[in-house]
């Protein structure tokens, strides 16, 4: 029951964006023949907005049923203790888990959680964008090694980075409600798993800065430029 009505949401969440929204989406890597099948990781990149979920519509809704029967995704507690936001969100994924923004017994117990039917779907800064370019604290957004610590415990199919020109033209964090009418834009990289991880050597330190530097280089590279 439970699964069925995340699924209702996202679809419902799907339609509205198509309803509402042009989207503009470019593959920077080759498309598989069967993309979505692999797929085991989605990280997603340039976190500007609580309304992201917008982007939903590029996904097929076989695809969306799939997700809610095998999602594993690491929330913020700040946000899923949210009275609204955070029940929105715990509707929306059924199997999200709440961490801390620190690496403390939350995120092991979290790694420890992802099975091999799962699917892992991460904001790899760990925090939201605001339209200066910075964090609400005011330092620049980076790239975090949480998500370098779960490729580490990956060993096959693929991971789609997903490269958002941003949302502060939709809505900005601290506005209520979304502006309608507007173009959002994506791009996506196909990258198996197994291939990924052997371009870093050395050991777990040196790789997990590596990784963290490479996905950084990425999301300064190929995210679309903002809108306004």
């Amino acid at each position: 029951m439970r699964r069925f009505l995340a699924f209702i949401i996202l679809a419902t969440v799907k339609i509205i964006s198509w309803s509402f929204y042009r989207a503009r989406y470019q593959w920077l890597t080759p498309v598989p023949d069967f993309k979505w099948k692999n797929v085991r990781l989605i990280v997603f990149l340039n976190h500007t907005s609580l309304f992201e979920p917008l982007f939903l519509q590029i996904v097929p809704f076989s695809f969306l049923w799939h997700l809610t029967g095998h999602f594993s995704v690491p929330g913020a507690d700040i946000t899923l203790n949210r009275p609204i936001v955070g029940r929105f969100w715990k509707l929306m994924v059924p199997n999200i888990t709440s961490v801390t923004r620190k690496k403390d017994a939350s995120w092991e117990q979290y790694l420890e959680s992802i099975k091999s039917d799962k699917i892992v779907m991460i904001a790899p800064e760990g925090r939201m964008k605001r339209p200066n370019g910075l964090d609400k604290y005011g330092r620049p957004m980076t790239v975090r090694g949480g998500i370098a610590d779960i490729i580490e415990t990956l060993d096959s199919g693929a991971m789609l980075l997903c490269f958002s020109g941003g949302l502060h033209h939709v809505q900005a964090p601290g506005q209520h409600f979304p502006r309608p009418f507007k173009t959002i834009e994506m791009n996506f990289s196909y990258h198996d798993i197994k291939e990924y991880k052997l371009q870093f050597q050395g050991n777990s330190r040196s790789r997990i800065l590596s990784i963290v530097h490479d996905l950084q280089t990425r999301l300064e590279r190929d995210c679309p430029k903002p809108r306004k």
